[in-house]
């Protein structure tokens, strides 16, 4: 069996982060349910034909890994898919540009003396890794999908330049990181950090416990040291949203039934 061959149709989880990220899937899902759990919406029905769950994660690193325990349990998904923007770090990760986790580090983990500093308690690692197929697969999928994408004339009224893919690493926190010094730190620290946000990394804690499959794919909003701004609602509305839409139905077309189920979560 390949490692990406269809065996069965248990649904696709699929996050977002912002909620017109969420209303871009929800437009092109002809048979959306709504459905409440645990204080949250998830809208269960088919995009392209594909069985799909959406919901929005929620903010910051608790509420993110309650909706992907859901995703996981109450709704059986086979993989989750999680969207939305993040703040660059990378010397070379420009607003506009998508960033594809390849590993996923909580950059306020901090237990020590008992653990090492970013160390998980209990799994003796800090960084966290989707399983290499899914991740090559959605590197391929992100970049063929922007050149796709009707956004330029977004992208030019933001002052923004063509999309660029970058793989690597996405560090999460209970923490908005906008001031240079602390994007700084996170730099010092973890040198080749691309991108941070505030969920990223507990989804994929959640997707190792249940040995889910998982892609986390974040756009950049801005540079988290105060470098360089553009309008945030116009950014997500004109940006960001399309990005996600373009995405998540590239991957629906490329990623067949199943997927979740051969790869094996790392």
């Amino acid at each position: 069996m390949s490692a990406l061959s269809p065996v069965t149709r248990r649904p696709i989880g699929l996050m977002a982060a912002m909620p017109q990220e969420l209303q871009s899937l929800l437009d092109l899902m002809p048979d959306e349910a709504r459905v409440e759990r645990g204080g949250r919406t998830f809208w269960v029905g088919h995009l392209q034909g594909r069985a799909v769950v959406a919901v929005l994660s929620g903010i910051g690193k608790v509420a993110a890994a309650i909706t992907a325990t859901l995703l996981a349990d109450a709704f059986g998904v086979s993989q989750i898919w999680f969207t939305g923007v993040a703040g660059g770090l990378g010397a070379d990760v420009r607003v506009g540009d998508v960033v594809v986790a390849d590993a996923l580090l909580q950059h306020d983990m901090d237990a020590s003396p008992l653990f090492p500093r970013h160390e998980l308690p209990g799994l003796g690692v800090s960084r966290l890794h989707p399983p290499r197929a899914l991740t090559d697969r959605v590197v391929s999928v992100v970049a063929e999908a922007l050149l796709e994408v009707d956004a330029a004339g977004a992208l030019h009224g933001l002052g923004l330049g063509r999309p660029r893919v970058h793989r690597g690493l996405i560090v999460s926190g209970d923490q908005f990181v906008s001031a240079a010094q602390d994007a700084e730190t996170l730099r010092n620290h973890l040198p080749d950090v691309l991108a941070v946000e505030m969920e990223g990394a507990v989804v994929a804690q959640v997707c190792q416990a249940f040995g889910l499959p998982y892609a986390v794919v974040r756009s950049i909003s801005d540079r988290a040291d105060g470098s360089a701004h553009v309008d945030f609602t116009r950014f997500v509305d004109g940006v960001a949203s399309p990005f996600t839409l373009a995405i998540v139905m590239a991957l629906l077309r490329a990623v067949p039934d199943g997927a979740g189920d051969a790869l094996e979560a790392s």
